[in-house]
């Protein structure tokens, strides 16, 4: 097959792919979950394999921990968090309203004690005055506000072709099991599919695909429940109001390098201070939990759970959450990753072929040698 063809051929099949995603995305949203959590889980069910334990065994074992540990968190931790949730949708009109205020009548005072000389060597004469900062203000807290409430619609809306929550709990732990039993089988079968021309390239691609996300899947994820315990329970005893859910919040978020522990420190801030106010000791403790969980962050559990086998770079991983969660719901933040590891190797692949190209080099000759533009294959176009 000539190479053109094998570009067409390619590009409708990654069109028919997308397709389907868009039409199914919903219905497909309990398998979506059952691969990912089928592929996370693999490793344990080999390790238990080689330890003797029958592959059947050792696939029920995992699962009735997994079913046990969910039914926990439904059981003790959902009630505690939807409370919370409720208490905020009822006390957050008045959050907002009592930090607009804060923010007006303190900004304008800061302005008249520090930024007064200042203003008036610019020509602005007369200071802040309180009134000239509330607008402002509770324009920007209402655009935040839409801005959180679209959010919100906007995934809700993406999961409306779910066919319900119960099937999602029902199903996923259903096929995951079957999965986790043949997946070494559909691996086999899979790489038996692939044209024995290219097998060699295929697997060097695949392999470093797994590569790109194994590590970031599975030890950012352990990340992401470490710092939300740490956040959640943190907050919590310091007293600060709706802290295991926001420090959860945090945790998820922190699927995203630094996302989770910034979406913390914002919103600890906003509310210790709205509810401390005029002690700042509250704001303090706040703080500090979530600088300590930067720190453990850093230092420690990402160089030990994730380590230096990670290929996705925060922005690339970023923007494929936001376009695969806009355009396929909760089903695309799932295969958000998998998705973003196998673009990139893809691309820079593509890249590669292309820098050794004579499209990109030419024919260069200088006597009867040709010379080759030898390109480093580990980090190509910066990707």
């Amino acid at each position: 097959m000539r190479f053109e063809r094998q570009v067409v051929f390619w590009l409708c099949a990654l069109a028919v792919f997308i397709g389907l995603l868009w039409a199914l995305g919903g219905v497909l949203l309990p398998f979506a979950a059952a691969l990912a959590l089928g592929y996370v889980l693999d490793p344990v069910a080999d390790r238990m394999e080689r330890l003797g334990i029958p592959r059947l065994g050792g696939v029920v074992i995992i699962l009735a921990v997994f079913l046990i540990l969910l039914a926990l968190v439904l059981f003790f931790l959902v009630p505690v968090l939807m409370h919370q949730v409720q208490a905020l949708i009822v006390n957050f009109p008045g959050y907002v309203t009592k930090l607009e205020k804060l923010a007006s009548e303190q900004g304008a005072s800061l302005f008249d004690r520090y930024g007064a000389n200042l203003l008036e060597k610019f020509g602005v004469q007369g200071g802040v005055q309180a009134s000239d900062l509330q607008k402002p203000v509770g324009d920007l807290a209402g655009q935040a506000v839409s801005w959180a409430g679209n959010l919100v619609k906007g995934l809700w809306t993406g999961g409306q072709a779910i066919v319900s929550l119960f099937s999602l709990l029902v199903v996923t732990p259903i096929v995951a099991f079957y999965m986790l039993l043949d997946w070494d089988s559909m691996v086999k079968t899979i790489d038996g599919w692939v044209p024995l021309e290219h097998r060699v390239t295929v697997r060097r691609l695949a392999g470093e695909m797994d590569a790109a996300m194994a590590g970031f899947l599975r030890g950012q994820s352990l990340v992401c429940l470490a710092l939300g315990l740490w956040y959640g329970l943190g907050l919590s005893l310091v007293g600060l109001n709706f802290g295991l859910l926001i420090g959860l919040s945090a945790g998820l978020l922190s699927f995203v390098p630094y996302v989770g522990s910034l979406t913390a420190l914002v919103v600890a801030s906003l509310v210790a201070v709205v509810q401390g106010w005029p002690d700042y000791s509250l704001l303090g403790f706040s703080v500090g939990v979530v600088v300590i969980g930067q720190f453990l962050e850093g230092n420690f559990l990402s160089p030990w759970l994730v380590g230096g086998s990670v290929g996705l770079h925060p922005v690339w991983l970023m923007f494929a959450l936001l376009a695969a969660g806009s355009l396929f719901g909760f089903t695309g933040l799932i295969l958000a990753v998998p998705l973003a590891a196998a673009a990139k190797v893809l691309l820079r692949f593509a890249l590669q072929r292309y820098l050794a190209s004579s499209l990109y080099q030419g024919k260069i000759k200088s006597g009867n040698e040709a010379i080759t533009l030898i390109t480093d294959s580990r980090h190509p176009g910066g990707l």
